[in-house]
């Protein structure tokens, strides 16, 4: 018979978690204002709030850790990584950051200006925060398709070339640079396509722009690539990343996710002129060139995170998981944005809580049914984390509501995702009864689901 899939790595140590009461999660979500990210970590059973530097790392981290250089300058921990970076994505100039939103503020310091149009599929909400507070706009150019949740199609994070060939004519001498985020975590962490890569290229060559990925889960993009482009099944992950990159002009990269690190970013680019650029905002917002936002230790363990998570047993090992859980929500009939993305499940709350208004945030009520339910932690990626719109100050409306269930690299078996699946068809079995949502009782003007004060109505 042939054998079943386990996993690429066997478990070196544990740490206890702990189940709680449904009267004592009432009365911590209440005291955190019904916002998940304020909760205390030990207040939570099963953490799915992101993927964001909260996986284990590998015994050959923690080895490379001990070797870790940490002189201020010239730093051979910073080399190592810079070569290894090199090595992957070809780009020679490597600047580190403490992590991926400090990767962006340095480059788009020196890149985005006030009245530029910056046109991408899906900016995530550091991206958008970033390009927004310096007076810009983030332009969505996402396919339509990524709209329709229960709609199977394999690469719904692409980018619509129509839209952009449309923006690029529109506001050619307003656009600084095309972004394009491999995996489109907004869209509910769907796989841009080599060839949509390529198209995003050719219009970016004939209009004279240059491009940047946004590159948090590069590896998990590549993946897809090879399980499901044609032409790519024989390829190695390594290959596939070196290509991809071949058609970019640089990346941000918040190492927390595909770099196996629990802290970490860098930009990376082939161009002088915009490391030169990124240089002088790097030394006074995050440090000296050869450790900028990182410790020694941290860049040897980064360095060694991206080659595992660049083999092909280890980056599987982490898909299926999430296929896994993908699963168990099938058999629920739980709607989610389909088909499954690599490091999360992105679960449709308009369809599920269909008795939410929107102006409720279903989404974000959802998140809250489950903690109450299990202790299982979430988060809303939808109409709180879209924020208001910076010219009319009202809500935005327009796009997906999810709430999204991260899978932490290398942390949970597969029991704790039929935890998480059980939990939530428990809700989903009760949703007729859950008819009104939260309101909005304090807010910053960006970014403002991180800190967002909410009531039950």
């Amino acid at each position: 018979m042939e054998l079943p899939f386990a996993e690429s790595w066997k478990i070196k140590m544990v740490e206890p978690i702990r189940k709680s009461t449904r009267q004592e999660r009432e009365k911590w979500i209440k005291e955190a204002h019904y916002n998940l990210f304020q909760l205390k970590a030990d207040q939570v059973y099963i953490d799915c709030l992101t993927d964001s530097g909260t996986g284990a790392m590998s015994d050959r981290q923690w080895a490379a850790m001990m070797m870790g250089d940490e002189s201020y300058a010239g730093s051979s921990s910073f080399f190592l990584l810079k070569d290894t970076i090199t090595r992957l994505t070809g780009f020679e100039y490597v600047i580190p950051t403490h992590q991926g939103r400090a990767a962006e503020n340095v480059l788009f310091s020196h890149l985005v200006h006030n009245g530029d149009i910056v046109p991408g599929n899906s900016h995530f909400d550091t991206t958008k925060g970033h390009i927004e507070s310096r007076k810009a706009v983030a332009l969505d150019c996402t396919v339509d398709e990524a709209k329709d949740t229960q709609l199977e199609v394999p690469f719904k994070g692409n980018v619509d070339p129509a839209k952009l060939e449309t923006a690029l004519k529109q506001y050619k001498d307003k656009i600084p640079f095309i972004i394009v985020t491999v995996t489109n975590n907004t869209a509910g962490g769907q796989p841009v396509s080599m060839q949509n890569l390529r198209e995003v290229r050719a219009l970016a060559d004939k209009y004279g722009k240059r491009v940047i990925f946004d590159s948090a889960r590069f590896v998990e993009n590549a993946y897809f690539i090879k399980t499901r482009e044609d032409g790519y099944a024989d390829k190695t992950i390594k290959e596939i990343v070196k290509e991809m990159f071949s058609l970019a002009d640089g990346m941000t990269m918040s190492s927390k996710k595909d770099g196996l690190v629990n802290m970490g970013g860098f930009i990376a680019t082939r161009h002088e002129d915009w490391y030169e650029g990124a240089k002088k905002f790097c030394i006074p917002f995050e440090g000296y060139l050869t450790y900028g936002g990182m410790n020694g230790r941290d860049m040897a363990a980064l360095a060694v995170g991206l080659e595992e998570n660049t083999e092909f047993d280890n980056i599987e090992t982490r898909i299926k998981q999430v296929q896994y859980l993908a699963a168990r929500l099938d058999e629920y009939g739980i709607p989610y944005q389909r088909p499954v993305g690599g490091h999360a499940l992105f679960v449709d709350a308009d369809k599920v809580l269909s008795s939410v208004p929107k102006e409720e945030f279903p989404a974000q009520t959802l998140a809250i049914e489950l903690y109450l339910e299990a202790g299982i932690r979430g988060c809303e990626i939808g109409y709180i984390l879209a924020d208001r719109d910076p010219v009319t100050r009202e809500n935005r409306f327009g796009g997906l509501d999810l709430l999204r269930l991260c899978i932490a690299r290398r942390v949970y078996t597969n029991n704790h995702m039929d935890v998480i699946a059980a939990a939530l068809k428990n809700v989903y079995d009760r949703r007729d009864e859950i008819k009104r949502g939260v309101k909005i009782v304090w807010e910053t003007e960006l970014m403002r689901h991180f800190t967002v004060k909410l009531e039950r109505l």
